[in-house]
């Protein structure tokens, strides 16, 4: 069970994102970056889980096999209580048009795969800050 985060505690990362290899490696940088990580592959999990752990910032897919990541967003961004999050689009669809239309779904920010290491930290520290716990997320949570 989950406790009230101190307001220090390392900040909290939901990881949307149906490809295994690509799952692991963000928990694993996002970790040892200190943030704290919670992974699923699963838009309607994504959805539940928002609502229940209030994550500071959620790095969605755009290609999942039960909803797409457009539609969660959606979805997040029209309920009250997940409409704050900030959802950032981490997706191998770079074609012409994809990264707006990711935009005018209610995604913050986009990026696409591969991704530049660096920038995509700044940009998670960007939105969140930079984490308080710099040894790595002591909660990982997955479906």
């Amino acid at each position: 069970m989950l406790g009230a985060p101190s307001p220090h505690a390392a900040k909290r990362i939901l990881v949307v994102e149906d490809n295994e290899l690509n799952l692991k490696l963000l928990n694993d940088v996002l970790e040892a970056h200190g943030y704290r990580v919670l992974t699923t592959g699963e838009g309607a999990v994504a959805i539940a889980w928002a609502r229940q752990y209030r994550p500071d910032l959620i790095l969605m897919d755009l290609q999942l096999p039960d909803i797409s990541g457009l539609e969660v967003t959606r979805q997040l961004k029209a309920n009250a209580e997940t409409a704050s999050i900030p959802i950032v689009a981490v997706t191998a669809f770079a074609m012409a048009g994809d990264e707006k239309k990711a935009l005018e779904h209610g995604c913050d920010a986009y990026v696409a795969k591969p991704i530049d290491l660096r920038k995509f930290l700044d940009l998670i520290a960007g939105f969140v800050g930079v984490p308080a716990n710099t040894g790595g997320g002591n909660e990982t949570v997955r479906r």
